[in-house]
């Protein structure tokens, strides 16, 4: 580790923004928070500010880690101990100066803020913990402020940081214990979770205060999210797919964001990825992700031990379809909410369009257009008053070789995947109609009808 020297502000925002960049445990806020008036900003729920893009994602969010140093050497990492790189850390005051500045200069509508390991969890989660205590009561900073909180530090100061910050998250870093033991042996699987199930609890303690307090203090009001790097380590989509599931069900997550594994540092124990990061990988999780939480898909369905990745080909709901065939067509007049949503093309937004418009008569095809319905992909999968859009036969050789030739790019245009930016998720679509049964999914993210 090279030893920190003096650096003015700007130099530390240069390295350590640099550095937060592998960090995309970040989303919109999920929270709706009005300012009171004596204080600096406040939250809006489809996003972290009062300004909103056309799609209604967040306009922008200075993300930082309080300082790159770290006393932990995990081998994928590029902050890791072993690395000569240039090292700096913020103060509290330095924060909280950038957030201030920058808020009033119209940059940024919040913050999230990170950290390598200084010292000592405890140290470092205190040092987070002033660095909130200070922009909240001192700074009188009323926005969107999400922070991590770092396993191994003491459950008093996660409490307090929770009752500052708008959302809080815990990287799980690796889909495995055994991954986390092979790349990050400083780290535990079990530290990890105690954190997670700490700020589960105390959101749902909350709740019940707020119920019969409304005046009571608010502990992470837009809950938590994880972060797993994905292709460091062997696991199959599989099994990454049944932690994500198994964290939503057991810990009640808000997100798990999949990071493609970047090599920043040559190991041996780390894979060569000669084809650069797997960014394919990564957005087939996510378009899965999406299926886990608003289509009412669950991870055993979409994959298992005898197929246990996802098709580069296909997205996997696509995939999933062409898998059975045997519960298609699909008669869009008379199907309920939930099976809409499994045909590929229709989606949250689209399928409740559907219920709705059925009230004032039968549909056509054309009604299903207007209905935000994409047809390049239903049409093989529905039929409209018992007819289909054009004779097609309902096979899965057939269906697969016109799905990829629709999908197909014209030819010399390379295929790019990226990360999934901050605020891709959109906006949050409302329940389904209110005469549906709403023990199952209830809406989903403006992902797209997929």
């Amino acid at each position: 580790m090279r030893i920190a020297k003096e650096r003015d502000l700007y130099e530390k925002l240069q390295i350590l923004s640099d550095a937060a960049k592998y960090d995309v445990a970040c989303t919109s806020s999920g929270v709706d928070r009005r300012g009171s008036g004596q204080g600096m900003g406040n939250c809006a729920a489809s996003g972290i500010c009062h300004s909103f893009s056309a799609d209604g994602r967040c306009i922008s969010l200075l993300k930082i880690l309080f300082t790159n140093e770290c006393v932990f050497d995990c081998r994928y990492c590029v902050n890791r101990s072993s690395n000569d790189t240039p090292r700096a850390s913020f103060t509290p005051e330095e924060v909280c100066t950038l957030t201030m500045e920058f808020y009033r200069r119209n940059y940024i509508e919040g913050l999230f803020l990170s950290s390598g390991i200084l010292v000592s969890p405890s140290y470092t989660m205190e040092l987070l913990y002033q660095t909130l205590y200070k922009l909240r009561r001192e700074y009188r900073f009323e926005g969107y402020i999400h922070v991590k909180a770092i396993p191994g530090a003491p459950a008093e100061l996660i409490e307090r940081a929770g009752f500052l910050a708008d959302r809080m998250s815990v990287n799980l870093e690796l889909p495995t214990a055994e991954g986390l033991r092979r790349l990050a042996p400083h780290k535990s699987r079990k530290r990890i979770l105690a954190p997670m199930r700490q700020i589960q609890l105390g959101h749902a303690r909350n709740r019940q205060e707020l119920s019969l307090y409304r005046s009571a203090p608010r502990f992470v009001p837009a809950g938590q999210s994880t972060q797993m790097i994905i292709g460091a380590t062997p696991e199959r989509d599989y099994q990454i797919l049944s932690v994500a599931e198994a964290l939503y069900r057991n810990f009640q997550l808000k997100r798990v964001f999949y990071s493609a594994f970047v090599k920043v540092n040559e190991d041996a124990l780390l894979p060569a990825l000669p084809g650069g990061p797997p960014l394919l990988r990564e957005h087939r999780l996510y378009q899965a992700d999406w299926l886990l939480r608003f289509y009412g898909f669950s991870a055993g369905e979409l994959l298992n031990e005898k197929h246990p990745n996802f098709n580069v080909f296909l997205d996997p709901k696509c995939d999933w379809a062409l898998s059975h065939l045997e519960q298609f067509p699909v008669e869009v007049n008379t199907a309920d909410y939930y099976t809409l949503l499994r045909v590929p093309g229709i989606g949250p937004k689209s399928a409740r369009r559907i219920v709705q418009a059925r009230r004032l008569g039968s549909l056509d095809f054309p009604s299903l257009r207007k209905a935000g319905v994409v047809m390049k992909r239903a049409m093989y999968f529905i039929t409209c008053r018992g007819r289909q859009l054009a004779p097609l036969k309902i096979e899965e050789d057939f269906i697969l070789e016109r799905l990829l030739c629709r999908s197909s790019r014209k030819s010399g245009e390379p295929v790019s995947y990226r990360q999934l930016s901050l605020f891709d998720a959109g906006q949050l679509l409302g329940p389904p109609p209110a005469e549906l049964d709403q023990t199952g999914v209830t809406g989903g993210d403006g992902y797209g009808s997929f």
